[in-house]
Parts: structure tokens; C-alpha cells; sequence
């Protein structure tokens, strides 16, 4: 079976091409995911000077790009022939949604194929199971984090969620986006302020400090949500009653990148981990283009390991973090049996697991 999967959920136009085959192991089939091509335009420099996505704008470069992308993609699939269609329906930005929706339906109907609607809070998830299907991992606690959204998922079975907590404002990646514009870093945020945390001036051998401590909001409240809000508005008043002269020193910046950096974490991490021991779950999945963060994957195993030890960690390549179709086609594989009428399909941007 070979799919082609659609995402325009945000500013990214994403086509992928996902070949799924049965492989003969001793006593048991398992599938095995081919992943063909996974083609991503990206209008990241577009709107790094609006400090964010602009949607309408998006909504344009999505019109452009999308036929584009789609032949490059074509090229490299060698002749085979597609059986599926996929697109994300929702969550996302309406306007840059009801792009991939239009084009998907438009190549179903030409091609008369049959077309699968993705959740894209559910296709971070399964970006897991890109490299195949994971075998004894339910039940599991997921934790999707991005710039849209930061949730934890109780998940039993592919297919079978329950949200457990949430951001009551902003979301994890937002955070980093807005921490990142009050110093002046730009646009996407969370790369950068990554970047700046690793910078660890010294003078003979003593660290410099500014005697920085910010917030970790909701860590310790008896639920599973979360709140980001406060942590910004820390950053802001720090950075304001710093003279002008420290707000522009890179030891300044380092030194709040890494504490802002670093309280995202420890909410992240000890929200997750409470809600895995209250559960009691085989797995901890995370998703979503801040569990691209290196210092977040690496802090979470260790903790994992301290304090779960018997918890599966599962994550996603990091190329699979952030926007893409290969999810999309991935998660399509898992729908594949269900029938959806193309007369009825709309963009949903607030579309729950």
C-alpha cells in the first residue's frame, strides 16, 4: 500500500509519500513502513519579520507552493502507484487548513482515490511509528508539545485518547517564541533560545550570573494542565529592569535563555512523569516540534530512568518533530478502513483527539 500524505496545518507545505508492506518475521507479520519521499516547504523566513505566522499570508505561499511540491514529489516516487490519499483536517490555522483540503480533494476525485482525514494532534503522536509499528507500549501517557499546543493524551490504542490536561493559555513553543522576541532573538523562537542556553561564558574559570530565577508555573498544582503566561511575563519584567547595557550582553542572554529553556522542562517533565505514575502506563510518547529540544530529550530519559525505570521512552526522529506529511500518511495507515464522504469534509481548527 502506498499513501500520499498532505499537511498545510500552519506555515509549512508538506507532501509525503509512505510505502507500507507486509515483512515475514518467524510467527508473527509485522509491517513495515517505507517512507519514499517527504518533501517540506518552508516560509519560515517569510514570517520571521511579523515575529509569528501570519495566516492569510501563509494562506498565499500554501496556493503557490502546494503544486509544486506535489510534482518534485511525484518524481520521486518511481512510478508507483498511490492507493491513498491523506490530508490534515485540523487543528491548525483555517485559512492555511482549507489548502491541503481543497488540493487532496481535488487529486481524490481526479484520480478516484480513496481520501483519509488526519487529526494533526494524533499525527504527532504516530510520527512515532514512522519506522514501523511498536510492539507492547500501551497504555501510554503522549505528551504533544508545540507551538499550538502542549497536552498530555492518556492513549490505549491507536485510535483510543483521552485528554487529560492542557495549556490554560499559552502553549510550551509559544513561550519560547514570545521569550525569544522580548530579547530580541527573532523568529522561531525555541531553536534560538535553545542555541543561546548552550553559551556558558566564564572569567577564570567563575561562571558569570546574573542571579536569574524564573517561575515554573502549575508544577506542583494536584492536575495535569499546564500554564505558560506567567513565565513570559517573568521574562519581560527581567528584561526590563535590566539596564540597557546588560540587556545587550550575551552572557545576559545566555544566562535567561537557559533558565527560560530550562523551566519549560521541569514543568514539562514532572507534569509527564506524574501523570505516567498516576496512570500507570508502559510508555511515555512525546511529540511536537519542541520535543525537537536536545536538552528536553536528554533531561526526560534521565529522569525516566531515575524514577520510571521499567517506562518505555519513545520518541520521534527529530525530523519528525516539526510539521510534516510523513505523519500524516503514517497516522492515514491506521484509518485506512474507515470511509469518509468528501462532501462533507471541513477545516477544523480547534479539532480535538
Amino acid at each position: 500500500m502506498t499513501i500520499l500524505g498532505i499537511d498545510t496545518s500552519c506555515d509549512d507545505t508538506c507532501i509525503s509519500v509512505l510505502e507500507v508492506k507486509n515483512e515475514q518475521v518467524p510467527r508473527r507479520r509485522e509491517k513495515r513502513f517505507n517512507l519514499i519521499s517527504n518533501n517540506i516547504s518552508s516560509q519560515v523566513k517569510l514570517h520571521a519579520k511579523y515575529g509569528g505566522v501570519y495566516p492569510f499570508l501563509a494562506k498565499r505561499e500554501h496556493q503557490k507552493n502546494l503544486p509544486a511540491v506535489f510534482k518534485k514529489t511525484l518524481r520521486q516516487t518511481q512510478g508507483k502507484q498511490i492507493d491513498l490519499i491523506a490530508v490534515t483536517v485540523g487543528p491548525g490555522l483555517e485559512p492555511c487548513l482549507w489548502q491541503g483540503i481543497n488540493f487532496a480533494v481535488e487529486l481524490a476525485k481526479k484520480n478516484k482515490k480513496p481520501l483519509i482525514l488526519v487529526n494533526h494532534i494524533e499525527a504527532h503522536i504516530l510520527a512515532n511509528f514512522i519506522g514501523g509499528e511498536i510492539k507492547n507500549c500501551f497504555p501510554a501517557i503522549c505528551l504533544v508539545v508545540s507551538g499550538g499546543h502542549t497536552q498530555l493524551i492518556l492513549m490505549r490504542d491507536v485510535g483510543k485518547y483521552k485528554l487529560l490536561g492542557e495549556t490554560r493559555d499559552d502553549a510550551a513553543g509559544e513561550c519560547f517564541d514570545k521569550a525569544a522576541r522580548i530579547l530580541g532573538l527573532g523568529y522561531p523562537g525555541g531553536p534560538i533560545v535553545a542555541k543561546m542556553a548552550k553559551f556558558n561564558p566564564s572569567i577564570d574559570g567563575q561562571e558569570l550570573k546574573f542571579q536569574i530565577k524564573l517561575p515554573r508555573p502549575m508544577i506542583y498544582q494536584k492536575n495535569y494542565d499546564f500554564s505558560f503566561s506567567g513565565l513570559k511575563t517573568a521574562v519581560l519584567y527581567d528584561f526590563k529592569n535590566r539596564s540597557l547595557k546588560v540587556r545587550k550582553t550575551k552572557e545576559y542572554i545566555g544566562e535567561i535563555s537557559k533558565e527560560v529553556q530550562q523551566s519549560i522542562i521541569d514543568v514539562l517533565i514532572h507534569k509527564t512523569l506524574k501523570t505516567a505514575k498516576d496512570y500507570r502506563v508502559k510508555s511515555i510518547i512525546l511529540g511536537g516540534g519542541v520535543a525537537a529540544n536536545e536538552e528536553l530529550r536528554k533531561q526526560f530519559k534521565e529522569k525516566i530512568q531515575k524514577e520510571i525505570p521499567n517506562t518505555k521512552y519513545i520518541i520521534p526522529d527529530t525530523k519528525y518533530c516539526t510539521d510534516n506529511a510523513a505523519m500524516v500518511a503514517t497516522t492515514a495507515y491506521f484509518h485506512r478502513k474507515e470511509n469518509f464522504n468528501l462532501q462533507q469534509i471541513k477545516a477544523d481548527a480547534n479539532l480535538r483527539v
